[in-house]
């Protein structure tokens, strides 16, 4: 009986704030997956497990959440202005499909340890002990990440006594600035509107209308009130990941906003647009158990968030979704804005399922409309294991 031998490719398994994924470099790949296209979704959903029936990814190095089914290939930069090429691919747990149209916010932190670390960054710019400014170019939405990386001993380091709700151990903090967060001039609010009245089925809210703040910052978001769906914001992810209706709710929501957000150009379309645009739930700041039962008061936070992605609400909360929200934040009038109290800011704090998150933000007028600077946000990331990940030769092509 002849068989095909399976293949070896060089990968690092990484953590990035509150995700963790595989780590490429784009050299490594196999000739016919450098280049996108299909031989490099089947490779990379070989590699994480997918698709899988069960949902489980155990044939693979996917952990069977959003948070964990995901793929980074990173290469020099083709910009004299960076140091490296970011490209990210959210991987579909059980259908056989890579989301190449958003980035991750989390993992954004693990990029400039891994350039560091696999030559990617000009050896002269690495001190013996000291701070790496890495410039990142994200290739999927076309904007600069700044990793502020920290080094001793001419190496990354990654232990620390930095803390981040949602991650159980310390580590070494990483500073991460998302520049010019908005998707093009113009498009922070795709409908021009801080708020809008959006129309949805009877099914997802009684009078088919719900207000809605639509915001491209960091990742396309829909922002709307919690109480409007009849919760309070303090949820944590078993009482909605449990409840099929709710979850069949929030992703007819999802495809009615990413229908007025001109993402897509039916409703039809939004199974095929997995990973955004996010949906996110808000509400004023009160007193809540987090998920590792750690006790959150309502003044240590500005406001409650809670969000939703691929399908299902998250652990904690997406990097690129903290950008929406601290950008939406800073802006008077929004959902988010006045879910913390009305006033124009320079940061946020937030209350999420496993705890709290402070994100700044550089907001400013350009006449009529607003822009976003800057956000920033510390993170931390790990090296997990690295190597080899082994997949049959049939995969690579």
């Amino acid at each position: 009986m002849s068989h095909t031998p399976q293949i070896r490719i060089a990968a690092t398994y990484m953590r990035g704030g509150t995700s963790k994924g595989v780590f490429f470099r784009l050299a490594d790949l196999p000739a016919a997956a450098q280049a996108p296209g299909p031989a490099r979704d089947a490779l990379l959903l070989r590699v994480l497990g997918s698709p899988d029936p069960y949902q489980k990814q155990v044939d693979g190095m996917g952990g069977a959440t959003s948070s964990t089914s995901k793929a980074v290939i990173l290469s020099p930069s083709e910009s004299p202005d960076h140091d490296v090429d970011y490209l990210f691919g959210q991987v579909s747990i059980d259908t056989p499909f890579v989301d190449w149209s958003g980035n991750c916010g989390n993992l954004s932190a693990a990029v400039g340890p891994f350039a560091i670390a696999n030559g990617l960054v000009d050896p002269a710019r690495i001190p013996a002990d000291g701070v790496v400014e890495v410039r990142i170019w994200q290739a999927n939405i076309e904007k600069t990440i700044v990793s502020r990386v920290p080094v001793t001993n001419g190496q990354v380091q990654e232990t620390g006594d930095f803390e981040l709700d949602g991650v159980t151990f310390p580590a070494a903090e990483v500073p991460v600035a998302f520049m010019n967060p908005a998707d093009g001039e113009g498009a922070l609010f795709p409908t021009g509107n801080r708020v809008d009245e959006l129309e949805v089925p009877s099914e997802v809210v009684a009078g088919g209308r719900l207000e809605a703040t639509l915001i491209n910052a960091g990742i396309p978001t829909i922002f709307v009130n919690a109480a409007d769906l009849g919760y309070t914001g303090t949820e944590l992810q078993e009482a909605i990941n449990g409840d099929p209706a709710a979850l069949l709710r929030f992703e007819t929501l999802r495809a009615h906003g990413a229908l007025r957000m001109g993402l897509i150009k039916d409703v039809s379309e939004a199974g095929s647009r997995q990973h955004t645009p996010k949906v996110a739930f808000v509400a004023p700041p009160s007193g809540y158990t987090a998920s590792s039962g750690r006790q959150v008061a309502a003044e240590e936070i500005d406001l409650l968030v809670r969000a939703l992605s691929m399908g299902k609400l998250h652990h904690a909360m997406m990097g690129t979704a903290a950008v929406a929200i601290a950008a939406a934040a800073a802006i008077p009038g929004t959902l988010v804005n006045l879910a913390a109290g009305g006033s124009e800011r320079d940061s946020v704090c937030f209350g999420h399922p496993s705890g709290t998150l402070r994100v700044g933000a550089k907001a400013s007028r350009a006449g009529d409309d607003w822009r976003v600077e800057q956000v920033t946000m510390s993170r931390s990331a790990r090296v997990l294991m690295e190597g080899w990940v082994r997949v049959p030769g049939e995969v690579a092509g």
